[in-house]
């Protein structure tokens, strides 16, 4: 079958870029041909794997979006696709994965954490939210030029996107399907503790001895960074030990690591910011943890588990649905950023450094299960019975 897969950026780095290219190489590999519509791209990533490239002219990111949708709304017109498969804002899919979730749920629970109080004030960005809103509940409502000729099958990372688009979106849920991520599990595995990791902590002054947590995500407010600051300090006093990692890039980093002065932690934490050799930062690492205010299925969930750590996050976490409380970690339960999640954190924490060996053990056993190629297999197939059932 021919394959339109539909998403304005293809590069090799993002959780959807990623995706995109799993998927785009397993089609390929089963002798499908896949077509990657797109804005920009880099290298393809299998030789059968070919790219339309429409690059409307833009002024700012709204428009750009919105330009881009549009332009795949003209290509389709005239093209010969067996099935379309969207990935981000547009409008024409027979099949779309909801990779960010529902947009208001975004914007209700973590948007203004990544805001700085002026930007609050000003309203920064809130046409480009308003068509993503528009565009979202276009692309899910139905369209008689659709497979079947109604609304689009649905594919989500999680349950809590699953029940989310159904509640928002009024959504049949026999249209709805959960495909939960998979990681690289050779890539992100327990056995580089003794060598990366070893390696990376002797770069930071760290030996085996220390107990090391580690917080990896690119937004540190989204990503409550903040709550694990408090978190260590209240654990500092009874954990010498204790070491903190931040991964990840924030345009902000200043302010946070002038937070970590404040709290008395500064000489046990280290910021790397934004890297691209994750694996060495997990092999560093004893326990995982990433209070997140909203994340579909945060990718980093499940790489920690591959890479043998106990994972402490949220319920707003899709990737919390893969971890089993008490065996591989840690669900939150108290209200975000509040004191009550503070301690609870610090609890987590201490109870899984003292219980990481059992727990990293659970984790990636899990994990195991979760392979990316498993997640890649899945998809195909289901795109493959949406394409020769017609529906």
């Amino acid at each position: 079958m021919r394959v339109a897969i539909i998403h304005m950026r293809h590069a090799h780095t993002g959780g959807t870029e990623r995706y995109l290219n799993l998927v785009a190489k397993d089609l390929a590999e089963a002798g499908h041909e896949p077509v990657v519509v797109c804005r920009s791209h880099e290298e393809p990533p299998h030789p059968a794997v070919s790219f339309v490239r429409l690059r409307p002219l833009a002024l700012g990111a709204a428009h750009r979006m919105l330009g881009f949708a549009k332009a795949v709304e003209r290509h389709l017109t005239g093209a010969d696709y067996d099935l379309v498969f969207g990935l981000g804002k547009t409008w024409n899919h027979d099949v779309i994965r909801l990779g960010g979730g529902c947009h208001a749920t975004y914007l209700e629970l973590a948007h203004d954490a990544t805001r700085t109080a002026l930007e609050r004030r000003i309203g920064k960005g809130a046409k480009k939210h308003r068509l993503a809103l528009e565009i979202e509940a276009r692309a899910l409502a139905a369209d008689p030029r659709r497979k079947g000729g109604g609304r689009p099958l649905v594919i989500c990372n999680s349950h809590l996107v699953e029940r989310d688009v159904i509640a928002r979106h009024g959504l049949d849920p026999a249209r709805v399907r959960v495909i939960h991520n998979g990681t690289d599990t050779e890539r992100f595995h327990p056995r580089l503790r003794a060598s990366e990791g070893a390696a990376l902590r002797a770069e930071l002054g760290w030996g085996p001895h220390e107990e090391v947590l580690l917080f990896l995500g690119t937004g540190y407010g989204r990503k409550g960074l903040g709550v694990v600051l408090e978190a260590t300090a209240r654990l500092a006093p009874t954990r010498p030990a204790l070491r903190l990692l931040v991964v990840g890039y924030d345009s902000a980093q200043k302010d946070f690591e002038a937070r970590a002065k404040a709290l008395g932690i500064a000489e046990r934490t280290q910021f790397l910011g934004g890297r691209r050799d994750a694996e060495r930062c997990y092999a560093a690492a004893d326990v995982y943890a990433l209070p997140t205010r909203y994340d579909p299925f945060a990718n980093s969930t499940l790489e920690a588990m591959a890479s043998g750590l106990v994972t402490i996050t949220t319920p707003t976490n899709g990737g919390s649905e893969l971890i089993e409380p008490g065996l591989s970690g840690h669900v939150l339960a108290s209200e975000p950023d509040s004191p009550a999640e503070v301690a609870e954190l610090a609890d987590a924490i201490a109870f899984w450094l003292d219980h990481r060996e059992a727990g990293g053990r659970a984790a990636r056993s899990t994990a195991e299960a979760h392979d990316a190629r498993h997640m890649t297999r899945v998809t195909r197939e289901l795109l493959e019975a949406l394409a020769q059932s017609g529906d």
